[in-house]
């Protein structure tokens, strides 16, 4: 059964282009992105790799940990992140999960037999410090992932982790949010004490509490 949101996700221990990892040792208390790829050495995989390097220092402020998974080998892996160095003009500074025998794959629901029974499909998992999926994204092999918008999930996932609030269409850190639906207006304007702006009874914006 595939995995959905507010499941705790399941451990493992696999081989890595860092060595062995169990993954909530790892994990330890931080968020994690675990996103998924078909093979090494393909073209869209290899700019992903390259642009997540880039934003590991993003993934941190956060809290967050970063890790890959492809179905090949550490061997191979390691010859594809010297190409992704060379070619990203980056250094790959997070693991990559070996995922030769597909045990992570299986566990995770990476397997699409309609969209290719082989390999895995290109998916991006969320997890929060408890173990919960928070997010799942599953793209197709032609279209490269956005990891600017993981990073804006994260945000908001924190923010509304924390108030009662919602994050609306194409919010980005420090813009105006929701004000949750099951608070009264009254109480919303005591609760957020920058102001409350009721544009309908059920849509009222606040400034983002914690800026």
């Amino acid at each position: 059964m595939a995995l959905q949101l507010g499941d705790t996700v399941p451990n493992f221990t696999q081989q890595s282009s860092e060595g062995e990892i169990n993954f909530y040792d790892w994990a330890g208390d931080s968020w994690v992105v675990l996103f998924s790829h078909p093979a090494d050495y393909t073209p869209v995989c290899t700019t992903e790799l390259g642009s997540v390097a880039k934003l590991k220092p993003e993934f941190e402020k956060r809290g967050a940990k970063v890790i890959a998974l492809s179905v090949d080998g550490p061997e191979s892996h390691q010859g594809w992140i010297n190409d992704i160095n060379e070619t990203q003009s980056t250094t790959v500074n997070y693991p990559i999960l070996a995922d030769a025998d597909k045990k992570v794959a299986d566990l995770y629901g990476m397997i699409h037999p309609n969209a290719n029974a082989k390999v895995t499909v290109r998916t991006v998992f969320v997890i929060d410090p408890e173990r919960k999926l928070r997010l799942t994204l599953t793209y197709p092999p032609s279209t490269g992932r956005n990891f600017n918008e993981i990073l804006r999930v994260i945000d908001s996932l924190q923010l509304t982790d924390n108030y009662s609030v919602a994050t609306p269409v194409d919010w980005k850190d420090g813009e105006d949010v929701v004000v949750s639906p099951t608070i009264a207006t009254e109480d919303a304007k005591k609760k957020f004490p920058k102001g409350v702006t009721e544009i309908k009874p059920y849509l009222r914006m606040t400034p983002q509490p914690n800026k």
